[in-house]
């Protein structure tokens, strides 16, 4: 068999085993050809045409584990071409998709200590299917400018996407052919949806040959998108956020009432539109406060009172040893922030502007759509998702009700729920009990059979709960 062509300068051939490179993890050197990864930049044009100079947003490609990593891509095409290639997107805004791939569901994780020791992790999402992770906006992870630019707006974010698309499949034609889903969490309920529009829009008419060459837009085959507690109406999770909060203690009533006097104020400055950095920081202040009468308990995890540990993550992706071996240049410092920082700073009109409506163009045009939640989170958990959904799907189906669609209980062998799963046409909502907002980090097994289950049309093994008849009043002595 012949070797991988050298052709492809974003071969990632191993990386170091820990922060401090005692080791290191061969990939796919001349003796070791485990999997294929790659990992670098596109380089894509200025916000502002007047600027001389370049942003780049940083990827990380794992092939599917259903590839051999030991036959060159062309004698496995048929293969490669079937394979869904999965998009993942975190939020923030500003968090690194990093997160992603190291804590939730990657093919690496890294060890909760000063070590930072990596290892192999059994419930990648690529066991049977390509994940590319993208650190984006600008300024984000890896992502950076060579003038400082950032992302204001949504259609911004996905003109940029869209060209770094291109030039990723330009360079990688083998996978050019691949049904492509647009999958994220937590923020990315906003990315999602506009990437997915804008590739919508921006398709050639007729799929392109992959030639690789660049000179015309490559056809990019998107099937659909899955959101994870997705931050869609901040003005539905904000009230939804007030009412958990109350509900399991957090709060008392005199707070409650309080909190809910600001809503309606943030709720008023919102409808009105004329000021959205206003509304910004009526609803940050909100959910600040309902977090410090709650003792700052985890907004992310209403059982915590901490989020999930990056433990040594950032001392191992700032080692100029990572960034050597993932072909990002020294001087360039990896960045995780969540709402905070320039990143978040600059989205401050986006952040709670309504992306609802995206979704329904989406669901009208055909797209899977996938919406999961996990049941501890107030941040943009399963009741605002289930009310969004309940919204955008009345009147769809003429022959069936969203409403009335039956709710599966997802059950395990000895009976105990996975999820509760509604599908009707091209929309699957699927709730996971006992997980917080990082659902893939909190319940990786049942997540991925979840995300298979919905991109290969599995079946959701369980049950229909009976709806008994109301007892009968007790007759009159």
């Amino acid at each position: 068999m012949s070797p991988e062509p050298p052709e492809f300068p974003d071969l990632v051939a191993s990386i170091p085993a820990n922060v401090a490179d005692t080791q290191q993890i061969p990939l796919f050197t001349k003796e070791t050809k485990k999997v294929r990864f790659y990992a670098g930049h596109a380089n894509v044009g200025c916000i502002d045409a007047n600027q001389e100079g370049k942003n780049h947003l940083f990827y990380w490609f794992f092939e599917s584990q259903t590839c051999n990593p030991l036959a060159p891509a062309k004698d496995q095409q048929n293969l490669i071409d079937r394979t869904p290639l999965l998009i993942w997107l975190n939020g923030g805004p500003g968090a690194s998709s990093l997160l992603g791939l190291f804590l939730e569901n990657g093919p690496l994780t890294i060890a909760d200590d000063a070590a930072g020791t990596i290892s192999l992790a059994p419930t990648s999402w690529n066991q049977e299917a390509h994940v590319i992770y993208w650190d984006q906006p600008l300024g984000t992870g890896y992502s950076y400018s060579d003038v400082g630019e950032y992302v204001t707006s949504e259609a911004q974010l996905a003109e940029m996407f869209w060209e770094a698309l291109q030039q990723f499949f330009a360079a990688h034609p083998e996978y050019a052919a691949c049904p492509v889903y647009v999958c994220g969490e937590s923020y990315a309920g906003k990315y999602v949806p506009a990437i997915a529009l804008e590739i919508d829009r921006r398709n050639p008419k007729k799929k392109s040959k992959r030639n690789g060459t660049g000179k015309e837009p490559t056809y990019i085959d998107l099937q659909g998108i899955a959101v994870g507690n997705g931050w869609i109406k901040p003005e539905l999770s904000l009230r939804v956020l007030i009412d958990y909060a109350y509900t399991t203690g957090f709060i008392g009533i005199d707070q409650r009432n309080l909190l809910e006097e600001r809503y309606r104020h943030f709720q008023k400055v919102l409808h009105e539109g004329a000021d959205m950095k206003w509304a910004y920081n009526l609803g940050t202040a909100l959910v600040d406060q309902t977090l410090a009468y709650g003792g700052n308990f985890d907004v992310y995890d209403v059982r915590r009172w901490d989020d999930l540990s990056m433990g040594a993550l950032k001392a191992y992706l700032n080692s100029d040893h990572v960034k050597e071996a993932l072909h990002v240049p020294h001087n360039v410092t990896w960045e995780c922030a969540d709402d905070s920082g320039p990143v978040s700073e600059n989205l401050q009109i986006d952040n709670m502007a309504d992306a609802s409506e995206w979704y329904a163009e989406l669901i009208k045009k055909g797209y899977k759509t996938l919406l999961y939640t996990g049941n501890f989170d107030t941040a943009c958990g399963y009741r605002s998702t289930e009310e969004i959904l309940d919204n955008l799907m009345q009147g769809r189906n003429k022959r069936h009700d969203w409403r009335g669609t039956d709710r599966l209980i997802w059950s395990q062998a000895q009976g105990n729920p996975k999820g509760f799963v509604r599908q009707l046409d091209n929309v699957t909502q699927v709730a996971i009990p006992d997980s917080g907002h990082q659902v893939p980090a909190f319940q990786p097994e049942i997540c991925r059979e979840m995300l298979y289950n919905w991109l290969f049309d599995r079946p959701f093994t369980g049950y229909i709960p009976k709806t008994e008849p109301e007892p009968e009043p007790k007759p009159a002595p």
